[in-house]
């Protein structure tokens, strides 16, 4: 399983939007021990971190007439790969349990604007059949 799957299994599939994530303990207070996209750091001490992945998970609502309902996840994710950003903000949706789409912004989730989310006619694009594996996205 890749990082991305991992965090998808950690989040848990369709996670309603607008529930926060529930960061691992950490028990020798390093802050170094992170979840599988970016730190504890980031979610347990860094309101405005928190608040910028909402602002992103509701403009992608937005973007795509998502329902109330529609899993997203939003988060950040370290790459150590040659050639692959240090640091990237990805967006995943579901508008059904089949059925889900994605993408990524490269910067970090406080730096994204609207005009980095996708326009609502590229939807269909950002669709990623079951199956489907890419170690580059």
């Amino acid at each position: 399983m890749d990082e991305y799957e991992n965090a998808i299994a950690g989040w848990g599939v369709g996670q309603q939007a607008g529930t926060k994530p529930v960061a691992p303990k950490d028990s020798d207070n390093n802050d170094d021990d992170g979840f599988a996209f970016g730190t504890t750091q980031n979610i347990v001490k860094n309101p405005e971190h928190f608040e910028a992945l909402e602002r992103i998970r509701e403009w992608t609502r937005e973007r795509f007439s998502l329902t109330e309902d529609a899993g997203i996840l939003v988060s950040e994710v370290e790459c150590n790969l040659p050639g692959c950003p240090p640091l990237e903000t990805v967006v995943a949706f579901w508008t059904n349990p089949e059925k889900r789409y994605h993408f990524k912004m490269f910067k970090n989730a406080m730096e994204v604007t609207t005009d980095d989310i996708p326009f609502a006619w590229l939807k269909e694009t950002l669709y990623t059949p079951d199956g489907f594996g890419c170690e580059c996205c």
